[in-house]
């Protein structure tokens, strides 16, 4: 959790965390735009009816009341209050289908926002984050190839923070249809609850999802033991991939010619498709793994889970899937396909586990002092032609002394203290001084260059170096 924050889950920054996140976002934000997605936001406010819609309980959801509501909130139901987003799906959804007119198909956005979701607070996760979405959305259709393009795109991204300290990424893929051809082909009937339990599988282990699917959804032991052995199911192509589902599909008495197989063929095929052509671009992003559930029940195609290596207690970090029914206007539908990164849990990784920090608070690269507070003109006018000119200046907060006036700097991580010239000497010249190596030299505001590359940049994170 960061420091300082004083309400459990409601994380607040320092400033040099601050730096950290922002140094995030923006790295986020040029991999998205480089691949063609278009940015946007959207309100913060929902109809309780539309942040229903992806399965969420009530008590995950925080209600607004105006103080002339107070006390009446039980008289109106969920569905005609209005409450705050807690992911940025439902959002889009509602978005796509008011400005369709408006918008070029497939829509590729990219968005970045806050979120608040009334879950227990731990370690990583907070009730107010930010999340950082990819999608894309159709109209009345959605190529299977953005199935691939998406996953990749948000493996580039994490692989541009591996510079802050972020271990390397993969995405486990699998397939809803592939998943619940399956199951029906066993007889079970439950498929939310199985894929539900399924999704447990991390967190509590084999034995303990085959008992929550025998007591919860109806199965058999055999069903439940084959529910494993799919989950349990890997390859590494999508040859293999298929060449061991249909053994297991015969193991389990589930014909070639049934609906059910025809149901799981069809998600097992874009499973495939999908290992195979990250393979090809990006070899080892992208992996079937047939475990990945994905509990939510307006998912409809691939579904993916993105996990660290080497933080397997983090879990993961970035998730999605293909939806093909969550926005419809009349009779055309808006399918899509997006990845999701909990952008405040990977920032509280990255500065509590991964070790990154800003080398400086202050994206000022040059302090300006102040000799007096009647010359302080003089130096904001230097601070101005800097900044004209591009380079990110402070001015001095008082005339204090001169050393006093250096900690500051230093204090902010501001490398270059600047002195004007005495206006009493008409032969005195400016001159800066950095306060790293102690090197002080004449310049002049109108052509001074800081010595390094490094000295310019507003903000340098440094990770722990890998192993």
């Amino acid at each position: 959790m960061a420091k300082g924050a004083s309400i459990s889950g409601f994380p607040e920054w320092l400033p040099s965390e601050r730096v950290v996140e922002q140094r995030v976002i923006d790295t986020l934000r040029r991999v998205f735009e480089l691949n063609g997605f278009i940015g946007i936001e959207t309100r913060a406010v929902e109809q309780g009816s539309s942040l229903l819609k992806k399965g969420e309980t009530s008590k995950e959801i925080y209600l607004l009341s105006r103080l002339q509501e107070v006390g009446q909130e039980n008289d109106t139901p969920v569905e005609d209050r209005l409450g705050l987003h807690f992911d940025l799906t439902v959002p889009l959804s509602r978005y796509v289908v008011e400005h369709s007119g408006d918008l070029a198909f497939p829509f590729k956005r990219w968005q970045i926002q806050k979120v608040w979701r009334g879950e227990r607070p731990q370690e990583g996760r907070f009730r107010e984050f930010v999340q950082a979405d990819i999608d894309v959305i159709g109209q009345g259709d959605l190529p299977d190839h953005y199935e691939v393009e998406l996953p990749l795109v948000m493996v580039s991204a994490l692989e541009c923070l591996r510079e802050f300290g972020l271990p390397k990424a993969t995405v486990h893929a699998n397939n809803r249809k592939l998943s619940e051809g399956f199951y029906r082909g066993l007889g079970l009937t439950d498929i939310e609850g199985v894929l539900r339990e399924i999704d447990k599988l991390d967190k509590i282990g084999a034995d303990e999802v085959a008992k929550l699917l025998v007591e919860g959804c109806g199965a058999s032991e055999a069903q439940a033991r084959a529910c494993l052995e799919l989950a349990d199911l890997t390859a590494a192509d999508g040859a293999e991939l298929s060449a061991k589902f249909d053994a297991l599909c015969e193991a389990h008495g589930i014909a070639s010619d049934s609906d059910a197989y025809v149901l799981a063929r069809q998600g097992l095929d874009t499973l495939a498709m999908i290992v195979d052509e990250a393979a090809r671009i990006r070899p080892g992003s992208v992996i079937a793994d047939l475990k990945i559930a994905r509990g939510l029940d307006y998912y409809t195609g691939s579904v993916y889970e993105t996990f660290l290596d080497g933080a397997s207690a983090l879990g993961s970090i970035c998730s999605g899937g293909r939806y093909d029914n969550l926005a419809s206007q009349g009779n055309r539908k808006y399918p899509g396909v997006g990845l999701s990164i909990g952008l405040s849990r990977l920032v509280s990784y990255m500065l509590h586990t991964a070790g990154a920090h800003a080398s400086r608070v202050s994206p000022a690269a040059v302090l300006v002092a102040v000799w007096n507070e009647e010359d302080r003109p003089a130096s904001n006018l230097i601070a101005n032609a800097l900044r004209e000119r591009g380079i990110a200046a402070d001015v001095a907060p008082t005339a204090a002394k001169l050393g006093k006036q250096i900690k500051y700097a230093d204090k902010l991580g501001i490398p270059y203290v600047w002195f004007p010239a005495d206006k009493a000497d008409e032969n005195a010249h400016d001159e800066v001084k950095n306060i790293v190596t102690g090197e002080q030299t004449q310049a002049d505001a109108q052509s001074w260059e800081p010595d390094t590359l490094v000295a310019r940049q507003t903000v340098e994170i440094k990770g722990v170096e890998e192993a």
